[in-house]
């Protein structure tokens, strides 16, 4: 995956609830759910394990990878 650009500001909760819903919505996602600790719990599929994600910005980093990837994905069948 290319480099990122330098993040400027330390993306919120509220983005990152943003975010989980557009991918669940839009089944790039199964499920993503944030925890009372903060981290996210995401599963690309229902047969795939859970995963934990830190807070926030893995939950936006996570979101941007996903997006890369179907860009990509959908550039190269063009």
């Amino acid at each position: 995956m290319p480099a990122h650009r330098p993040r400027t500001y330390v993306p919120t909760v509220a983005e990152a609830g943003a975010w989980a819903d557009v991918l669940v919505r839009h089944r790039l996602l199964h499920a993503a759910v944030l925890a009372p600790t903060g981290q996210w719990l995401v599963q690309h599929r229902p047969e795939t394990p859970v995963l934990v994600l830190d807070g926030a910005t893995a939950m936006v980093d996570l979101a941007a990878e996903i997006q890369h990837r179907a860009r990509t994905t959908r550039n190269d069948t063009r």
